[in-house]
């Protein structure tokens, strides 16, 4: 006889309910045991026997099979599958799912995670030295080796201890540039008008760089930035990703003052990673298995961007912990560091509708600002350049529910470049439509200006430019694809238009020439004959 399931409270919340609806039903159909149910439905006992233990909802497809095998009508049990994911969805949104959790996983340490933030306190310190010292300061690292945390949770928490020492900044403010530094940078270069310096923080700087192709514009930004660092009350640091660090150097301006002072974060000693994993635990009152600190420092010990790896992992361990303990078994059944993130990321999407997987891929390679030559960054959106429906609103809440996307106000990114690289599926993606992609973000940005020159004709696209998008961008029918938001798909319509207009205007001139040159032919020939005709006859009265 098998051991005797835990009680399941229906009212513990969604997960809970659905198990013990798939475990009334089994007890309805006589309560076979799992090892003939498996036979029925083609899982094996283990997975059907998790599938009802309330600990998390069982993918689609084992639901389905569990049901099935306890006579549950398919449709039916869909529907209630579909209406516990959205449930618990909405409670992950609201961060009841994870709050509890030492670990962050792919999203970044915030201020208020200062308890949980552990391993970086002689970085913390050389930064604080630096900021108190200079006006302006770089932080250097690979993308992964946890800068945005070490602003949030690290140094900004320490400029506020009343114990530091050194003058500590009257206002902090911290910003990334985004698409539009214009917008969201300069108003920031003005200092607060209090005693006191301002601290101006730019994390993620390299997007000055992967989302402002205009170099003309980007040395104007970075120009008044680094004049606005030299009044008597700002002060500026920056991070920026070691891939792009070498960027920085095209600005003269820039690199004279990087040059002078910045910080490369480098990869965590074992001691710093072995705090960074057992103490966020022992906070909140849990232990960790000394055979999973041992296995986890030697899976990441050496590897500069593997934090966010680490911290999503040490998450799914944490949501499979064995009562208060953190298991060497949970961190095999994701794969370890390297396979946690693709481990989410494919139950997520193995539970979307073909339709919807459509949209998912869609949506997140919207996120991605591929790269020819470097690595590929994420690139932030507004929620309004996504298209708003109830089926893709639907997807996109369930791809930031699962926490593969972040929602920072109203903009939308990939929790962490990691994902473009860790998840096989996704980085495929990119990999094999990377053209078409790097067109996409064009076009994507004309649409932008055309929207902002009040839809002027001459902000169309014409030429070789109008000839690629029309390949890769409207289907067979000369309709836009799907994946175009209505800004593109408008734009892109209009610049067809305005081309077919210019070609039967070109076609409608060519004609009138062809006509006047017959008729000055014609009236050339008859002038000639008359002249002719007198002529000769002058010649032969």
């Amino acid at each position: 006889m098998g051991r005797r399931e835990k009680e399941l409270d229906p009212a513990s919340g969604p997960v809970q309910a659905f198990a013990y609806e798939l475990r009334q039903l089994r007890t309805a159909a006589g309560s076979p045991p799992y090892r003939e149910l498996a036979r029925q439905a083609g899982f094996s006992a283990p997975t059907l026997s998790e599938a009802a233990s309330g600990r998390r909802l069982p993918s689609l497809q084992v639901a389905l099979a569990y049901a099935s095998a306890c006579g549950g009508e398919a449709t039916e049990w869909e529907r209630r599958w579909r209406d516990a994911q959205g449930d618990a969805a909405r409670e992950t949104v609201d961060g009841q799912d994870t709050a509890a959790s030492p670990y962050r996983g792919l999203r970044r340490y915030e201020t208020s995670d200062q308890a949980l933030f552990f391993g970086r306190d002689s970085l913390v310190e050389e930064l604080l030295a630096l900021t108190s010292a200079h006006r302006f300061v770089a932080l250097v690292g690979a993308s992964g080796s946890g800068k945005s945390s070490l602003l949030r949770a690290g140094l900004i928490p320490a400029l506020r201890d009343p114990d530091a020492t050194g003058p500590a900044p009257v206002v902090i403010r911290i910003c990334t540039p985004g698409s539009d530094p214009d917008s969201t940078l300069i108003p920031l270069l003005t200092p607060a008008d209090t005693d006191g310096d301002t601290l101006l923080i730019i994390d993620q700087f390299e997007e000055l760089f992967t989302l402002q192709d205009d170099r003309a514009l980007r040395d104007q930004l970075i120009d008044r930035l680094l004049t606005a660092c030299t009044t008597d009350r700002l002060r500026v640091l920056i991070a920026v990703r070691a891939d792009f660090f070498g960027h920085c150097a095209d600005h003269p301006g820039l690199a004279r003052v990087i040059n002078q002072t910045h910080l490369l974060t480098a990869a965590m000693t074992r001691t710093q990673l072995r705090a960074a994993v057992t103490r966020p635990a022992a906070a909140a009152g849990l232990v960790v298995e000394r055979a999973l600190t041992d296995r986890i420092l030697t899976d990441v010990a050496t590897e500069p961007g593997a934090l966010p790896l680490l911290s999503h992992a040490l998450l799914e361990v944490w949501r499979r912990r064995s009562g208060k303990t953190l298991t060497l078994a949970a961190y095999k059944a994701i794969d370890g560091v390297h396979g946690a993130i693709a481990h989410t990321a494919e139950a997520v999407f193995a539970d979307l509708r073909d339709a919807e997987a459509d949209l998912a891929r869609t949506m997140l390679l919207r996120l991605i600002s591929p790269s020819h030559e470097g690595a590929d960054t994420r690139r932030p959106v507004p929620r309004s350049e996504f298209i708003a429906d109830e089926r893709r609103t639907a997807v996109l809440e369930r791809l930031i529910a699962a926490r593969l996307l972040a929602v920072d106000s109203d903009t939308v990114e990939l929790a962490h470049e990691a994902l473009i690289t860790a998840w096989p599926r996704l980085h495929q993606w990119v990999t094999s439509e990377r053209d078409r992609l790097h067109e996409h973000r064009r076009l994507t940005e004309a649409a932008g200006t055309w929207e902002a020159l009040a839809r002027d004709g001459g902000a169309l696209y014409r030429g070789v430019l109008l000839v690629v998008a029309r390949e890769y961008f409207l289907a067979a029918d000369g309709q836009p694809i799907d994946e175009l938001n209505d800004s593109e798909a408008e734009f892109l319509l209009a610049s067809v238009l305005a081309r077919e207009t210019e070609r039967k205007e070109a076609t409608r001139t060519a004609r009138r020439v062809q006509l006047l040159s017959f008729l000055l032919i014609v009236l050339t020939t008859s002038a000639l004959a008359v002249w002719l005709t007198w002529f000769l006859n002058r010649e032969h009265p």
